[in-house]
């Protein structure tokens, strides 16, 4: 699974919303996008995944690989931390 965590106001995450719709549109993927600054069950979601890794949003997830990405990235990293295997 695919997730992304961002705040709704976050300017990082609002930049990189467009990259992750091209993303799920050009392969075919989806990402579960988790709001969590307004969203408590979300955030402790969060807090979960982020086990110390990142302290902010956007956070991105790959359950399967357990990669992540704190922070924003470009298409090309998003790309891959969609379709590596572990």
């Amino acid at each position: 699974m695919l997730m992304e965590f961002y705040g709704k106001e976050c300017g990082h995450c609002q930049k990189m919303e467009p990259l992750i719709d091209k993303l799920e549109q050009e392969l075919g993927v989806k990402v579960q996008r988790m709001e969590v600054w307004h969203d408590e069950s979300n955030e402790k979601k969060w807090a979960d995944e982020a086990r110390g890794i990142c302290m902010g949003v956007p956070f991105f997830v790959n359950t399967d690989t357990q990669k992540t990405i704190c922070g924003e990235a470009t298409y090309e990293e998003l790309k891959t931390w969609a379709v590596e295997k572990k």
